[in-house]
């Protein structure tokens, strides 16, 4: 199949763009290698895919609807997995014009691309980030999200109804991907695992949000993989006992689906550092500070809907995820202070 996959030198687009070029596709990765964090660190991740002969790489920026369009009219794609965003709560408090670019411009232009190319299926990123200020836990497809608290959830929401339109308007078949807390090797530097472990080498201390006490669904990258990979293999379709007077919110009797993307076992993240700590053979000194703006308490997802769809439920143990980062992160920074 000819994929194309946005945000290619990111983290997860780095990971399901290996695993599809490992099973013969023919991937086209587009990526605008923004400065929001080290871009050696996505060089080096574009580096392993180019050494796939069935691996071609763009530089583009998806706000660019002249040149993405006409990217697409090259590439005769069949299904498109868009994992392009600017990523994280935080900065979108700082600078909110890059998540109105990259997440709704961006995102209108990917979906008039794979309306006009008759794109057989879009699978893209979602986040947890839309249940806001849910307090039902677990979160489920079908809660209301009407509630984000950060600019970035907001924008993730948008895209879910954004994608919706095209589904119903011109039968564009589209996939929401509900991310928890992705994490793993060649992850991103501006997240807890990776500033956690980089401090605690370096002999500092970590900032430990609301002293400690959040939960959060941490979900490893590989089950990440796996889930998008099967969702590939099942187009979205509508619902067809859907009913307008109840609504399903995370089907429709358009070919528009929602699914969570986590691990289904929420971790303390105290418990989650505990781990890092056993991992690294070293304990931390831990600074413990408030709560930051957007920032939630918990999260914790309802995965029945996605294991009903396609037969899998996410199962990598937080201590053998935090492990397998660790060996990565030693491995990629040669920290030979820990190998002696």
């Amino acid at each position: 199949m000819k994929i194309i996959v946005t945000g290619a030198a990111g983290f997860i687009g780095m990971h399901v763009s290996k695993f599809l070029l490992e099973a013969g596709h023919i991937v086209t990765g587009i990526d605008n290698l923004n400065p929001y964090y080290d871009q050696r660190l996505k060089q080096d991740r574009l580096n392993t895919l180019s050494k796939f002969d069935n691996f071609t790489f763009f530089k583009q920026d998806i706000a660019n609807k002249t040149a993405l369009i006409e990217l697409f009219s090259q590439v005769a794609a069949e299904c498109v997995i868009h994992l392009a965003a600017q990523a994280g709560v935080r900065y979108s408090l700082v600078d909110p014009d890059a998540y109105g670019n990259s997440n709704l411009v961006g995102f209108l232009n990917i979906l008039e691309a794979c309306r006009q190319f008759e794109i057989s299926h879009l699978i893209y990123a979602s986040s947890s980030s839309v249940y806001g200020s849910n307090d039902l836990k677990p979160f489920d497809e079908t809660h209301n999200t009407d509630h984000p608290i950060s600019l970035y959830g907001a924008t993730k929401k948008a895209n879910e109804v954004m994608a919706h339109s095209y589904s119903h308007l011109f039968k564009l078949p589209t996939t929401g991907l509900r991310f928890f807390t992705v994490y793993g090797p060649w992850g991103r530097p501006d997240m807890a695992l990776f500033l956690f472990t980089k401090a605690i080498l370096e002999g500092k201390p970590i900032d430990i949000y609301n002293h400690g006490k959040m939960i959060r669904d941490f979900t490893y990258i590989d089950d990440v993989v796996e889930a998008i990979m099967r969702l590939v293999n099942k187009t979205s379709t509508a619902n067809l006992g859907y009913d307008t007077k109840q609504p399903d919110a995370s089907t429709s009797n358009s070919p528009w689906r929602i699914f969570n993307i986590g691990n289904g076992n929420p971790t303390p993240l105290m418990d989650y550092i505990t781990a890092l700590e056993k991992a690294l053979g070293r304990v931390a000194e831990k600074n413990l500070v408030p709560l930051q703006p957007g920032d939630v308490l918990a999260t914790a997802a309802n995965l029945e809907n996605l294991e009903n769809w396609v037969d899998f439920k996410p199962n990598t143990s937080i201590e053998q995820g935090v492990e397998n980062f660790v060996k990565w992160y030693i491995s990629y920074y040669d920290h030979k202070n820990l190998k002696n």
